[in-house]
């Protein structure tokens, strides 16, 4: 495929069919990132590959603490609070996904979810709706694998820098190969589920996580949201 096309091309992908992926191809579409650049070379990330069974248990485990958390919400904090230790839902991951916008960006957030709830026939007041569209996240939207993206935690921005080009690489050589990709800060809320499985290195800090695989014919894999223009973004001369 052709870079530029790649790039118009690439969407975040919402629903996936249940094709398995092979471990070969997912091998395959790493190895093409690999060639990403860092700072210094040192490709300061590590991934925590999920295919099969350890996917779906995955998925089982971050889709019930979800379910739960949920639940308490808008509970009284002190309430909150003791009812998230009983329930073991207390969030133990390294980074907080919960992160306040400034103003601007915060419409263009908002802009974003009103998009997609609109492609999917969701009215803004459906809460219950909403809350099952937001539960597909930990369900990884039905995708076979995923992968969990694991930054050196000593380098802190500039290893996140580097992983998010790597990310980027990740994404175009996934669709290179047939495969659609939805990087998801919300999975990085619980490290537990994916850190009792995999040996992580010590240091390393779960920055988020990415669904993969086939794409399903589904309209909400149509949806692309405005992308800012170049004279938005390139700052003038004084």
């Amino acid at each position: 495929m052709d870079l530029i096309d790649a790039l118009y091309a690439r969407r975040s992908i919402r629903q996936f069919a249940p094709t398995p992926v092979a471990d070969s191809t997912l091998r395959q579409v790493i190895e093409h990132a690999l060639q990403s650049p860092s700072n210094s070379n040192s490709q300061p990330y590590r991934l925590a590959v999920a295919n099969g069974v350890i996917c779906n248990e995955i998925r089982m485990e971050l889709s019930q603490k979800y379910t739960k958390a949920s639940t308490i919400r808008h509970r009284p904090l002190p309430v909150k609070a003791a009812q998230a230790v009983l329930a073991g839902i207390v969030p133990d991951g390294d980074y907080n996904p919960d992160i306040k916008y400034p103003a601007e960006l915060q419409q263009r957030k908002f802009m974003c979810g009103m998009g997609l709830y609109e492609t999917l026939g969701i009215d803004r007041k459906d809460k219950a709706a909403r809350e099952r569209q937001m539960l597909r996240n930990f369900e990884f939207f039905d995708a076979p694998a995923a992968i969990f993206v694991f930054i050196d935690g000593t380098l802190d921005r500039y290893a996140a820098l580097d992983a998010g080009i790597f990310m980027q690489s990740l994404m175009l050589a996934a669709l290179e190969q047939g495969l659609g990709t939805c990087p998801q800060g919300a999975l990085a809320i619980w490290g537990s589920p994916i850190r009792k499985r995999f040996k992580v290195e010590k240091g390393y800090k779960l920055l988020c996580g990415l669904s993969i695989g086939y794409p399903a014919d589904h309209k909400v894999n149509e949806y692309a949201p405005t992308k800012r223009r170049v004279d938005e973004v390139c700052l003038t001369t004084k």
